[in-house]
């Protein structure tokens, strides 16, 4: 009777667990492709509350460069106000995601027809309970 009770225990509390892991991956893409959209449409003003207030972009090599460049958020920000980033439709394709506390990362490819990358995404969850992205390791197609 003892192992029965012990393992329902078990099972119920396994059961939570992946419920709420369930809620915060839920969440996360939906923050993901919030951020997405608001890049998509050059809303600049929208896309800031999607990301962290350290957020930068990490490009490695990226564009024929033999170096590592870091964009802020604030460069980036005014990246998309003056439309020279954004603007396209991307299709979100989510390959992985690994949760670690207040913290994610996921893999991501975004597709548009101006370019295609694979993406390394950083979350860090915020006091209120929102992802914001703390960072984006894209890599060109």
């Amino acid at each position: 009777m003892k192992n029965v009770t012990l393992m329902s225990i078990i099972a119920l509390l396994s059961m939570t667990s992946c419920k709420a892991q369930s809620n915060e991956e839920a969440a996360i893409r939906e923050t993901i492709a919030a951020y997405t959209k608001a890049g998509d449409i050059n809303d600049a003003a929208k896309l800031a509350t999607y990301l962290d207030e350290h957020y930068r972009i990490v490009m490695n090599q990226l564009f024929g460069s033999t170096e590592i460049s870091v964009m802020p958020k604030n460069v980036y920000l005014e990246k998309i106000r003056t439309k020279e980033y954004g603007g396209d439709n991307r299709k979100i394709d989510i390959i992985s995601m690994i949760l670690n506390g207040n913290t994610a990362s996921a893999q991501v490819i975004f597709t548009g027809s101006k370019m295609t990358f694979a993406s390394i995404l950083t979350l860090a969850r915020d006091a209120s309970g929102a992802w914001k992205i703390l960072s984006d390791m894209p890599v060109i197609r």
